[in-house]
Protein backbone atom coordinates (compact mmCIF):
# COMPACT_ATOMS: atom_id res chain seq x y z
CA UNK A 1 0.00 0.00 0.00
CA UNK A 2 1.45 3.12 -1.00
CA UNK A 3 0.44 7.22 0.16
CA UNK A 4 -0.17 10.36 -1.65
CA UNK A 5 0.11 13.66 -0.63
CA UNK A 6 -3.50 14.54 -0.83
CA UNK A 7 -4.71 13.98 2.88
CA UNK A 8 -2.94 10.92 3.56
CA UNK A 9 -5.13 8.64 1.29
CA UNK A 10 -4.51 5.26 0.41
CA UNK A 11 -3.54 4.53 -3.38
CA UNK A 12 -4.10 0.65 -3.96
CA UNK A 13 -1.63 -1.75 -5.09
CA UNK A 14 -3.60 -2.27 -8.47
CA UNK A 15 -3.25 1.45 -9.14
CA UNK A 16 0.34 1.05 -9.31
CA UNK A 17 0.35 -2.40 -11.24
CA UNK A 18 -1.92 -1.02 -14.09
CA UNK A 19 0.23 2.44 -14.39
CA UNK A 20 1.57 1.56 -17.58
CA UNK A 21 -1.96 1.71 -18.91
CA UNK A 22 -2.13 5.30 -17.68
CA UNK A 23 1.34 6.34 -19.04
CA UNK A 24 4.77 6.45 -18.01
CA UNK A 25 4.13 8.39 -14.27
CA UNK A 26 1.60 8.01 -12.06
CA UNK A 27 0.84 11.42 -10.45
CA UNK A 28 0.69 11.83 -6.78
CA UNK A 29 -1.18 14.93 -7.02
CA UNK A 30 1.48 16.74 -4.99
CA UNK A 31 0.84 19.51 -7.96
CA UNK A 32 -2.68 19.24 -7.88
CA UNK A 33 -2.32 20.50 -3.71
CA UNK A 34 0.32 22.94 -4.52
CA UNK A 35 -2.46 24.80 -6.35
CA UNK A 36 -5.15 24.32 -3.75
CA UNK A 37 -3.33 24.84 -0.77
CA UNK A 38 -6.52 23.90 1.68
CA UNK A 39 -6.10 19.82 0.58
CA UNK A 40 -2.81 19.94 2.17
CA UNK A 41 -2.15 17.94 5.72
CA UNK A 42 -2.62 20.24 8.92
CA UNK A 43 -1.46 20.34 12.28
CA UNK A 44 -3.57 18.59 14.98
CA UNK A 45 -5.11 20.74 17.87
CA UNK A 46 -4.41 20.25 21.27
CA UNK A 47 -6.83 19.01 24.04
CA UNK A 48 -6.83 22.25 26.58
CA UNK A 49 -6.23 20.04 29.57
CA UNK A 50 -3.11 18.06 28.08
CA UNK A 51 -2.00 22.10 26.92
CA UNK A 52 -2.01 23.01 30.70
CA UNK A 53 -0.47 20.01 31.56
CA UNK A 54 2.36 20.30 29.50
CA UNK A 55 2.78 24.30 30.76
CA UNK A 56 2.81 23.33 34.52
CA UNK A 57 5.51 20.52 33.67
CA UNK A 58 7.39 23.28 32.42
CA UNK A 59 6.33 25.64 35.38
CA UNK A 60 7.63 23.12 37.73
CA UNK A 61 10.61 22.19 36.14
CA UNK A 62 11.64 26.14 35.47
CA UNK A 63 11.29 26.21 39.76
CA UNK A 64 14.02 23.33 40.00
CA UNK A 65 11.77 20.78 40.46
CA UNK A 66 12.82 16.95 39.52
CA UNK A 67 9.87 15.01 37.26
CA UNK A 68 8.63 11.58 39.35
CA UNK A 69 5.88 9.07 38.65
CA UNK A 70 4.18 7.87 42.01
CA UNK A 71 2.87 4.78 42.28
CA UNK A 72 -0.50 4.53 40.59
CA UNK A 73 -2.04 1.10 42.28
CA UNK A 74 -0.96 0.86 45.81
CA UNK A 75 -2.68 -1.63 48.89
CA UNK A 76 -4.70 -0.56 51.06
CA UNK A 77 -2.16 -0.82 54.03
CA UNK A 78 -0.26 2.48 53.02
CA UNK A 79 -3.50 4.63 52.91
CA UNK A 80 -4.36 3.07 57.05
CA UNK A 81 -0.67 4.19 57.72
CA UNK A 82 -1.09 7.63 56.51
CA UNK A 83 -4.33 8.69 57.68
CA UNK A 84 -4.59 6.91 60.67
CA UNK A 85 -8.38 7.07 62.03
CA UNK A 86 -9.05 9.08 59.13
CA UNK A 87 -8.52 6.07 56.55
CA UNK A 88 -11.92 4.21 56.64
CA UNK A 89 -13.38 7.73 55.29
CA UNK A 90 -10.77 8.31 52.63
CA UNK A 91 -10.48 4.15 51.20
CA UNK A 92 -14.89 4.59 51.14
CA UNK A 93 -13.53 7.36 48.30
CA UNK A 94 -11.08 4.73 46.35
CA UNK A 95 -11.74 2.12 44.23
CA UNK A 96 -10.26 -1.14 44.75
CA UNK A 97 -9.22 -3.33 41.95
CA UNK A 98 -10.85 -6.94 41.33
CA UNK A 99 -9.75 -10.16 39.29
CA UNK A 100 -11.28 -13.02 38.15
CA UNK A 101 -10.11 -16.21 39.51
CA UNK A 102 -8.61 -19.19 37.85
CA UNK A 103 -11.51 -21.78 37.76
CA UNK A 104 -10.23 -25.48 38.33
CA UNK A 105 -11.72 -27.06 35.64
CA UNK A 106 -12.21 -30.41 35.55
CA UNK A 107 -12.79 -33.16 32.09
CA UNK A 108 -15.44 -35.22 32.43
CA UNK A 109 -16.42 -38.14 30.42
CA UNK A 110 -19.33 -36.38 28.67
CA UNK A 111 -17.31 -33.38 28.14
CA UNK A 112 -14.71 -35.78 26.03
CA UNK A 113 -17.52 -37.03 24.28
CA UNK A 114 -18.96 -33.52 23.19
CA UNK A 115 -15.56 -32.10 22.68
CA UNK A 116 -15.27 -35.24 19.83
CA UNK A 117 -18.64 -33.83 18.22
CA UNK A 118 -16.99 -30.49 17.96
CA UNK A 119 -14.04 -32.02 16.41
CA UNK A 120 -15.82 -34.64 14.24
CA UNK A 121 -13.56 -37.23 14.78
CA UNK A 122 -12.27 -39.46 17.59
CA UNK A 123 -8.75 -38.85 18.44
CA UNK A 124 -7.02 -35.77 20.54
CA UNK A 125 -4.58 -35.42 23.01
CA UNK A 126 -6.59 -35.68 26.43
CA UNK A 127 -3.90 -34.80 28.55
CA UNK A 128 -2.78 -32.09 26.43
CA UNK A 129 -5.58 -30.12 26.77
CA UNK A 130 -6.19 -30.91 30.85
CA UNK A 131 -2.23 -29.66 31.06
CA UNK A 132 -3.76 -26.58 29.03
CA UNK A 133 -6.40 -25.75 31.95
CA UNK A 134 -3.78 -26.76 34.43
CA UNK A 135 -1.38 -23.73 33.16
CA UNK A 136 -4.08 -21.23 33.54
CA UNK A 137 -4.89 -22.36 37.14
CA UNK A 138 -1.32 -21.79 38.38
CA UNK A 139 -0.83 -18.58 36.43
CA UNK A 140 1.25 -20.08 34.02
CA UNK A 141 -1.03 -19.17 31.12
CA UNK A 142 -2.79 -16.46 30.92
CA UNK A 143 -6.43 -16.36 29.48
CA UNK A 144 -5.40 -14.03 25.99
CA UNK A 145 -3.50 -17.31 25.09
CA UNK A 146 -5.99 -20.77 26.00
CA UNK A 147 -7.39 -19.81 22.90
CA UNK A 148 -4.29 -20.42 21.07
CA UNK A 149 -2.96 -23.09 22.82
CA UNK A 150 -6.24 -25.47 22.42
CA UNK A 151 -5.99 -24.67 18.59
CA UNK A 152 -2.63 -25.59 18.56
CA UNK A 153 -2.52 -28.54 20.70
CA UNK A 154 -5.93 -29.82 19.02
CA UNK A 155 -4.69 -28.60 15.49
CA UNK A 156 -8.13 -26.73 14.87
CA UNK A 157 -9.19 -23.20 13.73
CA UNK A 158 -10.27 -20.89 16.38
CA UNK A 159 -13.51 -20.76 15.86
CA UNK A 160 -13.53 -24.98 16.88
CA UNK A 161 -11.47 -24.07 19.89
CA UNK A 162 -14.52 -21.22 21.51
CA UNK A 163 -16.53 -23.95 20.75
CA UNK A 164 -15.01 -26.08 23.05
CA UNK A 165 -13.93 -23.26 25.81
CA UNK A 166 -17.80 -23.21 25.52
CA UNK A 167 -18.12 -26.49 26.69
CA UNK A 168 -17.14 -25.26 30.01
CA UNK A 169 -19.35 -22.72 32.46
CA UNK A 170 -16.61 -22.42 34.44
CA UNK A 171 -15.15 -19.40 32.28
CA UNK A 172 -18.68 -18.21 31.96
CA UNK A 173 -19.63 -18.08 35.69
CA UNK A 174 -16.51 -16.10 36.77
CA UNK A 175 -16.78 -13.17 39.21
CA UNK A 176 -14.26 -10.71 39.92
CA UNK A 177 -12.58 -11.23 43.40
CA UNK A 178 -11.92 -8.31 45.24
CA UNK A 179 -7.97 -7.77 46.29
CA UNK A 180 -6.44 -5.18 48.79
CA UNK A 181 -5.06 -3.10 46.08
CA UNK A 182 -6.39 0.52 45.22
CA UNK A 183 -6.91 2.98 42.74
CA UNK A 184 -4.58 6.60 44.00
CA UNK A 185 -7.11 8.72 45.46
CA UNK A 186 -4.36 11.73 46.70
CA UNK A 187 -1.13 11.99 45.27
CA UNK A 188 -0.14 12.10 49.36
CA UNK A 189 -0.51 8.31 48.67
CA UNK A 190 2.09 8.16 46.38
CA UNK A 191 4.35 10.72 47.73
CA UNK A 192 4.65 8.95 50.98
CA UNK A 193 5.82 5.68 48.89
CA UNK A 194 8.40 7.54 46.83
CA UNK A 195 10.04 9.88 49.62
CA UNK A 196 10.93 7.01 51.60
CA UNK A 197 12.90 5.59 48.72
CA UNK A 198 14.69 8.25 47.92
CA UNK A 199 14.80 10.28 50.92
CA UNK A 200 18.24 8.83 52.48
CA UNK A 201 19.56 8.85 48.68
CA UNK A 202 19.21 12.09 47.78
CA UNK A 203 20.83 15.65 48.55
CA UNK A 204 18.68 18.04 50.22
CA UNK A 205 16.65 20.14 49.21
CA UNK A 206 14.44 17.11 47.57
CA UNK A 207 12.35 18.64 45.27
CA UNK A 208 10.17 16.27 43.11
CA UNK A 209 6.93 17.16 41.23
CA UNK A 210 4.53 14.82 39.54
CA UNK A 211 1.42 15.28 37.52
CA UNK A 212 -0.66 12.20 36.94
CA UNK A 213 -4.20 10.79 37.29
CA UNK A 214 -5.96 10.43 40.44
CA UNK A 215 -9.21 8.37 40.80
CA UNK A 216 -12.21 9.05 43.53
CA UNK A 217 -15.88 7.25 44.13
CA UNK A 218 -18.33 10.11 43.88
CA UNK A 219 -21.32 9.50 44.05
CA UNK A 220 -21.26 10.47 40.44
CA UNK A 221 -19.98 12.81 37.65
CA UNK A 222 -21.44 16.17 37.41
CA UNK A 223 -20.17 19.83 36.34
CA UNK A 224 -17.83 19.82 38.86
CA UNK A 225 -16.84 16.03 39.52
CA UNK A 226 -14.92 13.32 37.81
CA UNK A 227 -14.45 9.76 38.92
CA UNK A 228 -10.37 10.64 37.47
CA UNK A 229 -8.67 13.79 37.49
CA UNK A 230 -5.45 14.93 37.13
CA UNK A 231 -3.27 16.30 40.25
CA UNK A 232 -0.45 18.33 39.49
CA UNK A 233 1.66 17.98 42.78
CA UNK A 234 4.82 18.57 44.60
CA UNK A 235 6.94 17.96 47.69
CA UNK A 236 9.66 19.37 48.98
CA UNK A 237 11.85 18.00 51.59
CA UNK A 238 14.85 19.94 54.01
CA UNK A 239 15.50 20.87 57.26
CA UNK A 240 13.75 24.22 57.60
CA UNK A 241 10.98 23.81 54.98
CA UNK A 242 7.67 25.24 55.93
CA UNK A 243 4.26 27.25 55.18
CA UNK A 244 6.16 30.30 53.34
CA UNK A 245 7.73 27.66 51.22
CA UNK A 246 4.21 26.40 50.12
CA UNK A 247 3.39 30.20 49.65
CA UNK A 248 6.33 31.02 47.41
CA UNK A 249 5.94 27.87 45.46
CA UNK A 250 2.39 28.07 45.00
CA UNK A 251 2.78 31.94 43.63
CA UNK A 252 5.55 31.21 41.43
CA UNK A 253 4.18 28.11 39.85
CA UNK A 254 0.55 29.95 39.04
CA UNK A 255 1.95 33.40 38.30
CA UNK A 256 3.15 31.37 35.03
CA UNK A 257 -0.17 31.14 33.90
CA UNK A 258 -0.91 35.21 34.22
CA UNK A 259 -2.52 35.38 37.74
CA UNK A 260 -0.97 38.50 39.40
CA UNK A 261 -2.79 38.73 42.85
CA UNK A 262 -3.12 35.93 45.69
CA UNK A 263 -4.60 35.04 49.11
CA UNK A 264 -3.34 32.33 51.47
CA UNK A 265 -6.13 30.78 53.72
CA UNK A 266 -6.41 28.55 56.28
CA UNK A 267 -8.45 25.33 55.17
CA UNK A 268 -10.73 23.97 57.72
CA UNK A 269 -10.76 20.52 56.20
CA UNK A 270 -7.46 19.89 58.29
CA UNK A 271 -6.34 16.59 56.88
CA UNK A 272 -4.94 14.05 59.39
CA UNK A 273 -1.44 13.66 57.43
CA UNK A 274 -0.83 17.44 57.34
CA UNK A 275 0.58 19.41 60.76
CA UNK A 276 -2.34 21.33 62.26
CA UNK A 277 -2.70 24.88 61.35
CA UNK A 278 0.19 24.66 58.24
CA UNK A 279 -3.06 23.20 55.45
CA UNK A 280 -3.50 26.47 53.39
CA UNK A 281 -5.72 27.15 50.77
CA UNK A 282 -4.65 29.33 47.82
CA UNK A 283 -6.93 31.93 45.85
CA UNK A 284 -6.28 33.81 42.58
CA UNK A 285 -8.12 36.69 41.27
CA UNK A 286 -9.74 35.65 38.09
CA UNK A 287 -10.04 39.24 35.96
CA UNK A 288 -11.92 38.00 33.57
CA UNK A 289 -14.42 36.22 35.76
CA UNK A 290 -13.40 38.79 38.05
CA UNK A 291 -13.54 36.90 41.54
CA UNK A 292 -11.54 34.78 43.46
CA UNK A 293 -11.50 31.15 42.84
CA UNK A 294 -9.58 28.53 44.88
CA UNK A 295 -6.50 26.59 43.25
CA UNK A 296 -4.33 24.75 44.84
CA UNK A 297 -3.91 23.43 48.53
CA UNK A 298 -0.79 23.09 50.42
CA UNK A 299 0.72 21.88 53.86
CA UNK A 300 3.87 20.70 56.29
CA UNK A 301 3.60 16.66 56.21
CA UNK A 302 2.96 15.10 60.35
CA UNK A 303 5.74 14.27 61.77
CA UNK A 304 3.30 11.34 62.82
CA UNK A 305 2.69 9.89 59.48
CA UNK A 306 6.03 10.55 57.68
CA UNK A 307 7.92 8.81 60.91
CA UNK A 308 5.84 5.50 59.54
CA UNK A 309 8.00 5.59 56.31
CA UNK A 310 10.86 6.79 57.86
CA UNK A 311 11.30 10.27 56.70
CA UNK A 312 13.39 12.21 59.83
CA UNK A 313 13.06 15.78 57.98
CA UNK A 314 9.93 18.09 57.28
CA UNK A 315 7.87 18.21 53.66
CA UNK A 316 6.27 20.16 52.62
CA UNK A 317 3.49 19.05 49.61
CA UNK A 318 1.57 21.64 47.43
CA UNK A 319 -1.34 19.74 45.10
CA UNK A 320 -3.77 21.32 42.63
CA UNK A 321 -6.35 19.94 40.36
CA UNK A 322 -5.51 20.85 36.56
CA UNK A 323 -8.91 20.43 35.76
CA UNK A 324 -9.50 23.28 37.77
CA UNK A 325 -6.72 25.41 36.78
CA UNK A 326 -7.53 24.47 32.87
CA UNK A 327 -11.21 25.51 33.50
CA UNK A 328 -10.07 28.86 34.94
CA UNK A 329 -7.64 29.31 32.42
CA UNK A 330 -10.21 28.61 29.11
CA UNK A 331 -13.74 29.77 30.59
CA UNK A 332 -15.01 26.46 31.35
CA UNK A 333 -17.88 26.12 33.97
CA UNK A 334 -19.29 22.30 33.18
CA UNK A 335 -15.56 20.10 33.82
CA UNK A 336 -17.48 17.49 31.79
CA UNK A 337 -17.02 19.96 28.86
CA UNK A 338 -13.54 20.71 29.31
CA UNK A 339 -12.72 16.84 29.53
CA UNK A 340 -14.90 15.57 26.71
CA UNK A 341 -15.67 17.65 24.61
CA UNK A 342 -16.59 15.12 21.64
CA UNK A 343 -19.63 14.29 24.29
CA UNK A 344 -20.88 17.34 26.05
CA UNK A 345 -19.82 20.22 24.44
CA UNK A 346 -21.43 21.26 20.61
CA UNK A 347 -18.54 20.63 17.95
CA UNK A 348 -17.46 23.99 16.47
CA UNK A 349 -15.66 23.68 13.16
CA UNK A 350 -13.68 27.24 12.15
CA UNK A 351 -13.89 28.55 8.09
CA UNK A 352 -10.42 26.84 7.78
CA UNK A 353 -11.39 23.87 8.76
CA UNK A 354 -14.58 23.21 6.71
CA UNK A 355 -12.70 24.67 3.69
CA UNK A 356 -9.66 22.61 3.92
CA UNK A 357 -12.29 19.32 3.66
CA UNK A 358 -13.55 20.50 0.27
CA UNK A 359 -11.50 18.67 -2.16
CA UNK A 360 -11.56 17.79 -6.06
CA UNK A 361 -13.07 14.75 -6.47
CA UNK A 362 -11.88 13.64 -9.90
CA UNK A 363 -7.96 14.22 -11.02
CA UNK A 364 -5.52 13.08 -13.76
CA UNK A 365 -3.53 10.50 -13.24
CA UNK A 366 -1.06 10.95 -15.88
CA UNK A 367 1.18 14.18 -16.69
CA UNK A 368 -0.66 14.36 -19.84
CA UNK A 369 -3.67 14.46 -17.92
CA UNK A 370 -2.99 17.21 -15.81
CA UNK A 371 -1.59 19.47 -19.09
CA UNK A 372 -4.81 18.71 -20.61
CA UNK A 373 -6.37 20.37 -17.26
CA UNK A 374 -4.11 23.16 -17.00
CA UNK A 375 -4.62 23.77 -21.16
CA UNK A 376 -8.41 23.73 -21.15
CA UNK A 377 -8.31 26.66 -18.02
CA UNK A 378 -5.53 28.87 -19.79
CA UNK A 379 -8.13 28.83 -23.09
CA UNK A 380 -11.36 29.32 -21.06
CA UNK A 381 -9.69 32.60 -19.05
CA UNK A 382 -8.22 33.70 -22.81
CA UNK A 383 -11.44 33.30 -24.98
CA UNK A 384 -14.12 33.44 -22.20
CA UNK A 385 -16.05 36.52 -23.55
CA UNK A 386 -16.07 35.19 -27.38
CA UNK A 387 -19.50 34.96 -28.70
CA UNK A 388 -20.34 31.65 -30.39
CA UNK A 389 -20.26 29.35 -32.19
CA UNK A 390 -16.55 28.89 -31.48
CA UNK A 391 -14.14 26.38 -31.41
CA UNK A 392 -10.94 26.01 -29.73
CA UNK A 393 -8.19 23.63 -29.46
CA UNK A 394 -6.77 23.62 -26.23
CA UNK A 395 -4.68 20.63 -26.32
CA UNK A 396 -3.02 17.78 -28.46
CA UNK A 397 -0.96 15.06 -27.33
CA UNK A 398 -0.28 11.71 -27.07
CA UNK A 399 -1.16 9.11 -24.33
CA UNK A 400 -0.93 5.03 -24.29
CA UNK A 401 0.29 5.84 -27.59
CA UNK A 402 -2.39 7.37 -29.48
CA UNK A 403 -2.76 11.23 -30.62
CA UNK A 404 -5.63 13.14 -29.71
CA UNK A 405 -7.29 16.82 -29.35
CA UNK A 406 -8.86 18.24 -27.00
CA UNK A 407 -11.13 21.44 -27.77
CA UNK A 408 -13.24 23.44 -25.59
CA UNK A 409 -16.44 25.08 -27.84
CA UNK A 410 -19.74 26.56 -28.00
CA UNK A 411 -22.86 25.80 -30.06
CA UNK A 412 -24.72 28.38 -29.30
CA UNK A 413 -24.64 32.43 -30.04
CA UNK A 414 -23.46 33.21 -26.73
CA UNK A 415 -20.57 33.89 -24.82
CA UNK A 416 -17.59 30.92 -24.75
CA UNK A 417 -17.78 30.23 -20.71
CA UNK A 418 -20.98 31.22 -18.37
CA UNK A 419 -20.58 34.02 -16.18
CA UNK A 420 -20.14 31.86 -13.13
CA UNK A 421 -17.38 29.80 -14.86
CA UNK A 422 -14.72 31.85 -12.48
CA UNK A 423 -16.76 31.64 -9.34
CA UNK A 424 -14.53 30.79 -6.53
CA UNK A 425 -15.36 28.60 -3.55
CA UNK A 426 -14.93 30.33 0.02
CA UNK A 427 -15.99 29.50 3.48
CA UNK A 428 -17.55 32.68 5.38
CA UNK A 429 -19.12 32.64 9.01
CA UNK A 430 -19.94 28.84 8.66
CA UNK A 431 -21.62 29.09 4.89
CA UNK A 432 -19.63 27.28 2.02
CA UNK A 433 -19.99 29.60 -1.01
CA UNK A 434 -19.17 29.76 -4.91
CA UNK A 435 -18.90 33.71 -5.45
CA UNK A 436 -17.28 35.95 -8.12
CA UNK A 437 -14.76 37.59 -7.44
CA UNK A 438 -15.87 41.29 -8.36
CA UNK A 439 -16.92 44.30 -6.27
CA UNK A 440 -20.04 43.25 -5.25
CA UNK A 441 -18.82 40.21 -3.73
CA UNK A 442 -15.56 42.20 -2.70
CA UNK A 443 -16.47 42.50 1.42
CA UNK A 444 -17.05 38.77 1.69
CA UNK A 445 -14.08 37.59 -0.07
CA UNK A 446 -11.56 39.49 1.43
CA UNK A 447 -13.13 38.18 4.82
CA UNK A 448 -13.72 34.95 3.99
CA UNK A 449 -10.94 31.51 3.72
CA UNK A 450 -10.06 30.80 0.48
CA UNK A 451 -9.84 27.47 -0.84
CA UNK A 452 -8.29 28.14 -4.32
CA UNK A 453 -10.80 26.46 -6.42
CA UNK A 454 -13.12 28.43 -9.17
CA UNK A 455 -15.70 26.02 -10.91
CA UNK A 456 -13.17 26.05 -13.78
CA UNK A 457 -10.66 24.36 -12.12
CA UNK A 458 -12.30 21.46 -10.21
CA UNK A 459 -14.60 20.98 -14.02
CA UNK A 460 -10.81 20.88 -15.82
CA UNK A 461 -9.48 18.43 -13.62
CA UNK A 462 -12.61 16.32 -14.27
CA UNK A 463 -12.01 17.07 -17.73
CA UNK A 464 -8.17 15.91 -17.61
CA UNK A 465 -9.95 12.45 -15.91
CA UNK A 466 -12.43 11.83 -18.55
CA UNK A 467 -10.24 12.24 -21.62
CA UNK A 468 -7.27 10.07 -19.79
CA UNK A 469 -10.05 7.07 -19.96
CA UNK A 470 -11.70 8.18 -23.16
CA UNK A 471 -8.16 7.64 -25.29
CA UNK A 472 -7.81 4.59 -22.80
CA UNK A 473 -10.90 2.77 -24.72
CA UNK A 474 -10.22 4.64 -27.61
CA UNK A 475 -13.30 6.34 -27.91
CA UNK A 476 -13.94 9.97 -28.77
CA UNK A 477 -16.49 11.85 -26.14
CA UNK A 478 -17.46 14.92 -25.04
CA UNK A 479 -18.42 16.85 -21.27
CA UNK A 480 -20.36 19.33 -20.54
CA UNK A 481 -21.74 21.66 -17.52
CA UNK A 482 -24.59 23.64 -18.00
CA UNK A 483 -26.31 25.53 -14.66
CA UNK A 484 -24.21 24.48 -11.67
CA UNK A 485 -26.51 23.68 -8.82
CA UNK A 486 -24.34 21.47 -6.10
CA UNK A 487 -20.79 20.60 -5.59
CA UNK A 488 -20.74 17.83 -6.98
CA UNK A 489 -21.52 19.26 -10.25
CA UNK A 490 -18.20 20.59 -10.79
CA UNK A 491 -16.28 17.35 -9.60
CA UNK A 492 -16.20 18.83 -6.10
CA UNK A 493 -16.96 16.98 -2.36
CA UNK A 494 -17.69 18.21 0.51
CA UNK A 495 -17.04 15.68 3.81
CA UNK A 496 -20.16 14.37 5.09
CA UNK A 497 -19.59 15.10 8.85
CA UNK A 498 -18.96 18.69 7.32
CA UNK A 499 -22.21 19.15 5.40
CA UNK A 500 -23.91 17.73 8.85
CA UNK A 501 -22.49 20.82 10.20
CA UNK A 502 -23.35 23.43 8.34
CA UNK A 503 -26.71 21.57 8.26
CA UNK A 504 -27.19 21.30 11.68
CA UNK A 505 -25.72 25.27 12.58
CA UNK A 506 -28.19 26.83 10.07
CA UNK A 507 -25.46 27.40 7.64
CA UNK A 508 -25.82 26.64 3.85
CA UNK A 509 -23.85 25.26 0.70
CA UNK A 510 -24.37 27.37 -2.20
CA UNK A 511 -22.46 26.60 -4.94
CA UNK A 512 -24.64 27.44 -7.55
CA UNK A 513 -24.56 29.19 -10.99
CA UNK A 514 -25.06 29.35 -14.67
CA UNK A 515 -21.58 27.67 -16.24
CA UNK A 516 -21.99 26.76 -19.83
CA UNK A 517 -19.12 25.05 -20.88
CA UNK A 518 -17.94 22.06 -23.20
CA UNK A 519 -15.36 20.25 -23.58
CA UNK A 520 -14.66 17.17 -26.51
CA UNK A 521 -11.69 14.81 -27.36
CA UNK A 522 -11.06 13.32 -30.56
CA UNK A 523 -8.29 10.57 -31.19
CA UNK A 524 -6.69 10.86 -34.85
CA UNK A 525 -7.40 8.13 -37.45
Amino acid sequence: MRFNTKYWEKITDEDFENAWLRGKEVLSKREINKKFPRNSFKIGKEHPLFETIEKLRKAYLSLGFDEVVNPLIVDESHVKRQFGKEALAILDRCFYLATLPKPNVGISNEKVKEIKKILKREDFNLEDLRRIFHAYKKGKLVGDDIIFEISKTLEVDDSIALNILDLFPEFKNLVPEPSNLTLRSHMTTGWFITLEKVIKKLPKPIKLFSIDRCFRREQGEDAKRLYTYFSASCVIADDDVGVDDGKAVAEALLRQFGFEEFKFIPDEKRSKYYIPETQTEVYVYNKRMKEWIELATFGIYSPTALSKYDIDIPVMNLGLGVERLAMTIYGYNDVRELVYPQMYNKIELSDFEIARNIKVKETPNTPVGLKIAESIIRVAEEKKDVIGPCIFKAFKGELYSKSFSVYIFEKEKTKLCGPATFNEIVVFNGNILGIPKNEEWKGVFEKSVKTGIRYIDSFAYLCGKKVENGVAEGKNGEIRIRVVESPSDINLEVDESVKNYISSSGGKIDVRGPMFISVKWEIDK
